[in-house]
């Protein structure tokens, strides 16, 4: 049974820094790309960002690129976001994915596979 569990999320001050992580089980994690989701109230789910099953192939979402960095630890078998310079609009629900597709294809969320059950980030200006 696979599972993916999201950690790491919390309210923050505008221009504060968090670290989301995602620890995966019941798949073989070096086969698989990995992305984080947000959804805001309102909103529809957004891609922020996608690792491949390597690591070596890195994307983002415009709105997040020099704030944001994801990775991933194959032995510890969990994907990080590190967030920083929060701003009130990244406040959503994120959510990890995982899939085993090329890189680009873990920009839709309707191609990832298995899904983690999502963990709250709240900034306040």
């Amino acid at each position: 049974q696979v599972q993916l569990v999201e950690s790491g999320g919390g309210s923050v001050q505008t221009g504060g820094s968090l670290r989301l992580s995602c620890a995966a089980s019941g798949l073989t994690f070096s086969s698989y790309s990995m992305s984080w989701f947000r959804q805001a109230p309102g909103k529809e789910r957004e891609f922020v960002a996608a690792i491949s099953a390597g690591g070596l192939n890195i994307l983002y979402t415009d709105s997040v690129k020099g704030r944001f960095t994801i990775s991933r630890e194959i032995p510890k078998n969990t994907v990080y976001l590190q967030m920083n310079s929060l701003k009130p609009e990244d406040t959503a629900v994120y959510s990890c994915a995982a899939a085993q597709r090329s890189l680009g294809f873990l920009r839709l969320a309707s191609q990832c596979e298995f899904w983690g059950q999502g963990t709250q980030v709240t900034v306040s200006s």
